[in-house]
């Protein structure tokens, strides 16, 4: 085979350009720490790396939406903290109003401070989160909830609310979404009145003294099975003694007697001040239970009469207005100052409800924040061993780098040294 000098030349030179370039490659793996620079480099551990890289940016985009989450529920938790501490200073005040000797003054002056109560509570409600949504409003975070005026309750009317009952969710982890947010409708008007069973109320035409209590279930089994609940417990004075009925309702029948109309005094039972009125069937009576009882105290007159009725939706709003407006009212005869302290006990009673409802809401937001802090750990442990994972597949292990490199420059000195030999060989050189 004939070697031209030509080809000395050529092989030299490209020898040394690979030797030079891949000295390059391993200056450039020592400079980035990578072993890979490109998908050449290994593409079997370059596409495991790509997937692992997307997997932890999911990761990392859950850690952010945690985070956003932990921060909304952190500013609804505030709120209804400061919701908490309103009806908690509303009940305060409903305790003080609760007598007969407070002076009309004092009961305006109450009065005055519940109103204004009243539209802090209405501003908590409409409260932003600092985005431009309002808190409580469902998925309508760009309408201010809610609406209205004591005034405007007072006269029948009831708050509006424009929200909706939808609860904002933010996506947590891969299988999970955590609610961020609550209705209004859920915080502020969705509260049962009364014991949570049922409600008490006298009626409007009573002349006597007599106050009624919320009440209580004693066999919830047999209050959810009743059929009838709606009740109501006249009064009968005859030559000094008092005497009640049980009427249903809804068909005028005597609960005692199962007929209708009134039942006879026979059938009638004795009135006790402050002893329990137990909705359910003594002896020959007609045959009825509604697990419940109640009881009134004082003076009923002939003709009184209270009521029991299933309990139903009333906003925190309304139960704050009915506070008001019972503290607004004239009084002066036993027979108002008798239904004034059963309104302001029904105003206890309905806080309550209200204090508990806002109690229930917080546990609800308490228990989703400590989801989210235990998936926060998950997810950072997913992110540390990630991060493993791309070390072992990129990273460059410099011991055995820096060895490469410098065998790598003995290379290509004597590639170098070599050629520089070669091309010296001429016939020219003898002449």
């Amino acid at each position: 085979m004939r070697v031209s000098s030509g080809m000395i030349f050529d092989a030299g030179v490209s020898s040394i350009n690979r030797q030079t370039a891949s000295l390059l490659h391993l200056q450039q793996q020592v400079s980035s720490g990578r072993r890979i620079l490109s998908p050449s480099d290994d593409p079997v551990a370059a596409a495991r790396a790509l997937e692992v890289t997307q997997s932890s940016e999911v990761v990392a985009q859950f850690i952010k939406n945690q985070d956003y989450a932990s921060l909304a529920l952190g500013l609804e938790e505030a709120q209804l903290t400061s919701v908490g501490e309103v009806l908690g200073e509303v009940r305060q005040l409903a305790v003080q109003a609760g007598s007969t000797n407070l002076p009309a003054t004092a009961r305006s002056g109450i009065a005055v401070t519940l109103r204004a109560r009243f539209n802090e509570l209405l501003g908590l409600a409409n409260a932003s989160d600092g985005t431009g949504q309002h808190m409580f409003a469902g998925f309508m975070g760009a309408v201010e909830p809610f609406g209205g005026s004591v005034d405007n309750i007072l006269a029948g009317n009831e708050i509006v609310y424009q929200g909706d009952d939808g609860q904002r969710t933010m996506q947590v982890s891969p299988s999970r979404f955590v609610e961020v947010s609550d209705s209004g409708n859920d915080v502020f008007k969705r509260i049962r009145s009364g014991n949570g069973y049922f409600s008490t109320d006298y009626a409007a035409g009573n002349s006597g003294t007599g106050i009624v209590t919320s009440g209580s279930v004693t066999n919830p089994a047999t209050w959810s099975a009743a059929t009838t609940k709606d009740v109501s417990i006249n009064f009968t004075v005859t030559a000094g003694v008092t005497t009640y009925d049980l009427i249903d309702t809804s068909s005028g029948i005597s609960l005692l007697t199962g007929a209708a109309g009134p039942a006879p005094l026979a059938n009638q039972r004795a009135y006790q001040s402050g002893q329990p009125i137990v909705l359910k069937s003594q002896g020959a009576e007609a045959a009825f239970d509604l697990g419940a009882s109640t009881s009134v105290s004082g003076a009923p007159a002939s003709g009184d009469s209270f009521s029991t009725t299933p309990s139903a939706s009333q906003s925190i709003f309304v139960t704050l207005a009915n506070l008001i407006g019972a503290l607004e009212a004239p009084t002066g005869t036993s027979a108002a100052d008798a239904k004034y302290i059963n309104d302001i006990g029904f105003a206890l009673t309905n806080l309550d409800q209200g204090i508990n409802n806002v109690l229930r809401v917080r546990a609800g937001i308490g228990s989703r924040m400590n989801e989210i802090e235990s998936l926060a750990s998950l997810n950072e442990n997913l992110s540390l061993q990630y991060q493993q994972n791309l070390s072992d597949l990129q990273d460059l292990d410099y011991a055995k780098a820096i060895s490469d490199l410098t065998r790598k420059q003995v290379d290509l000195e004597a590639a170098q040294q070599s050629f520089s030999r070669i091309s010296q060989l001429s016939l020219f050189n003898y002449l």
